[in-house]
């Protein structure tokens, strides 16, 4: 049950713009401060989790003191083709079957460096690597590069992988539209710091209420196999 107390202190300039603010605000100068506190209880055998939250609520703060490590920032990228960065003891066959699960499905972009891919696919590229290379990672701005349709998309095939094959996923993201799409087993808002334990819909319910998000980029979730 990891718990986090956490202090950030600003040194505040005295400087006429922030001394003005300030004043006209009634603040004081810790009121620069950032200070969360909670506690986040991860289940026994959990496989997916996302924590979420409006923008500047503490959430990739809490995931870097709680979970240095596992954030998933520090591939290194450079050959060729972005193929050749994965580790080379992954099979051909395990690193495209997770491209095409997470929705890189463009064969020329395979064939292409990383620096060159678009914002959506270096996430998906990132994505896949996580799911491939870590037992257990933190995505930091999970889709926030991708339409909210791709959002789905992606978010219920990590999910199904992250399962399938006994991996640790935690998403974080300022977007709760892919919750019930990535049928995690707790929730973290950090808008009001709650948890919460999840019982998702069926996938099939999902599609039929979802105001035709099941489908993105000719991709049927329903038939989603990993």
């Amino acid at each position: 049950m990891p718990s986090f107390d956490i202090v950030r202190h600003s040194d505040v300039p005295d400087s006429y713009r922030v001394l003005r603010v300030l004043s006209d605000f009634d603040m004081k100068k810790d009121h620069g401060d950032l200070h969360i506190k909670g506690t986040i209880d991860l289940p026994e055998n959990w496989s997916v989790g996302i924590i979420y939250g409006a923008s500047g609520t503490g959430k990739t703060t809490i995931v870097k003191e709680l979970f240095p490590d596992a954030i998933v920032e520090d591939f290194k990228w450079g050959n060729g083709s972005f193929l050749d960065d994965f580790d080379k003891n992954l099979s051909f066959d395990d690193i495209t079957r997770a491209l095409y699960a997470v929705g890189l499905s463009s064969v020329p972009s395979w064939v292409r460096p990383y620096a060159v891919l678009s914002n959506g696919e270096k996430m998906r590229a990132t994505l896949a690597r996580g799911l491939l290379e870590r037992d257990f990672f933190v995505f930091d701005e999970f889709t926030s590069v991708v339409d909210r349709q791709v959002a789905k998309v992606c978010s219920l095939a990590a999910s199904k992988f992250a399962k399938k094959y006994h991996k640790k996923f935690l998403a974080v993201s300022c977007h709760s539209d892919i919750v019930d799409w990535l049928e995690p087993d707790f929730t973290f808002c950090t808008d009001d710091f709650r948890q919460n334990f999840w019982k998702a819909r069926t996938i099939q319910n999902k599609i039929s209420t979802s105001d035709g998000a099941g489908t993105a980029n000719g991709e049927n979730l329903a038939v989603i196999t990993i």
